[in-house]
């Protein structure tokens, strides 16, 4: 009970809950991120982000992953073609 308290007092203290006279889901992942002490709850209050920007970073993941396994691919057919060279050479 402490704990929560002493998180939301920080929270509404370092955060713009002074603004607002309210304090914030923000306020609290704003917390959790930049202060140490809290840092271990950065994955339990993450930072808020539109369901549209999610999809695009997701997208954009699975661009990356096909390009690296195509990436992948072609050193290994490449390693494959040296070894049979160097067989054929001997």
């Amino acid at each position: 009970e402490l704990f929560v308290q002493y998180l939301a007092t920080y929270s509404y203290k370092h955060g713009r809950g002074k603004e607002k006279n309210a304090l914030t889901y923000s306020d609290l992942s704003h917390t959790a991120e930049e202060c140490e002490t809290f840092q271990f709850l950065a994955d339990i209050l993450p930072k808020k982000i539109l369901a549209s920007k999610y999809l695009k970073m997701l997208e954009k993941e699975k661009r990356d992953g096909e390009v690296r396994e195509d990436n992948d691919e072609a050193e290994e057919e490449e390693d494959e073609d040296e070894a049979v060279g160097d067989g054929v050479g001997s």
